[in-house]
C-alpha cells in the first residue's frame, strides 16, 4: 500500500458541505448525513453524492430512481444529528422530521435549507463508497432562505456515526 499521509493531509484541509441524501424504494424510505458530494457537470448539469455500502441509505438507494439531496443551514445541527449519528437499520427517522414525497416518490426534507431531486444516471462502485450521479428534476429552499451559513464538515466532525467506520 502507498504511503497515505499527503493524501491525508489534503484531504484534512477540505471543509465539504455536508448534506443529507434521502432514498425511497420498494416501501422503504432512508436517509443519511453525507459529505462526499458535489457537482460533477455543467451539461448537463449533474450532481454526484457518495453513499457508504455500510450505510442502510446505500441498500434502498439501489433501488431507487430518484434521491433527494437537502443542504443544511448551521442552526439545523440536531437534523445532522438526527440523520447521521442514528442508523435506519434501527430508527425510522422521517418519524422526526416534517417530510413529504417529491417527484417520482422521493422524500423531501420540508425544513431543509436548500434541496433537489435527482433520477439516478449512473452508479459508480469506488471502494468502500458508490457514487450516484443525479440528473436533477425538482428543487427549492426553505420559506426564509437565508438561514445563515451552511453546515460544513468542521461543525459536523463531532456527530458519531450511525454505522461502523474503517
Amino acid at each position: 500500500m502507498a504511503d497515505t499521509a499527503g493524501m491525508d493531509a489534503f484531504i484534512g484541509r477540505l471543509n465539504p458541505d455536508m448534506c443529507v441524501v434521502t432514498a425511497a424504494a420498494h416501501g422503504e424510505r432512508a436517509g443519511c448525513l453525507v459529505g462526499f458530494a458535489s457537482q460533477c457537470s455543467i451539461r448537463p448539469p449533474r450532481f454526484v453524492v457518495w453513499l457508504s455500502k455500510e450505510n442502510h441509505t446505500y441498500r434502498v438507494a439501489r433501488s431507487a430512481r430518484c434521491l433527494a439531496v437537502h443542504l443544511l443551514s448551521r442552526d439545523q445541527r440536531e437534523l445532522a444529528e438526527l440523520f447521521g449519528a442514528r442508523t435506519g437499520d434501527r430508527t425510522d427517522k422521517f418519524r422526526h422530521v416534517r417530510w413529504r414525497e417529491g417527484h417520482d416518490g422521493a422524500v423531501v426534507l420540508q425544513d431543509a435549507a436548500a434541496w433537489f431531486v435527482g433520477t439516478v444516471a449512473l452508479r459508480a462502485d469506488a471502494g468502500d463508497h458508490v457514487g450516484f450521479v443525479l440528473d436533477p428534476v425538482a428543487g427549492g429552499e426553505r420559506a426564509e432562505p437565508d438561514g445563515g451559513p451552511l453546515l460544513r464538515l468542521d461543525e459536523a466532525r463531532t456527530i458519531p456515526p450511525g454505522h461502523p467506520v474503517d
